[in-house]
């Protein structure tokens, strides 16, 4: 873990001086709000309309990746259920 930098501290003796770093603190600040405006806007971008044809591929391909998931899942349980706890045992009790 890093410890924090420790940044000089200056020492203000007039009013001046501390509404002069004031209004350069408050400049940063406005530069940075509309930086993070930008990137927040971008996150959310409505994507382009896509075509019917692009529609059903998209479609298409996340149906057989979910196909293909499930059928890993299931061969993976099958072969190697009982390291997870989720192996078939078979209940064999015998009727009197």
């Amino acid at each position: 873990m890093e410890l924090p930098v420790k940044k000089e501290t200056t020492n203000y003796t007039t009013l001046e001086e501390i509404r002069a770093r004031k209004e350069q603190l408050l400049s940063e600040l406005q530069k940075d709000n509309t930086r993070f405006s930008t990137l927040w806007s971008q996150t959310f971008l409505k994507r382009e309309d896509s075509s019917k044809a692009e529609y059903i591929s998209n479609l298409v391909g996340k149906g057989i990746t979910a196909i293909d998931t499930f059928l890993l899942v299931r061969k993976l349980i099958k072969n190697y259920g009982g390291l997870f706890g989720l192996s078939k045992k078979s209940s064999t009790k015998k009727k009197r």
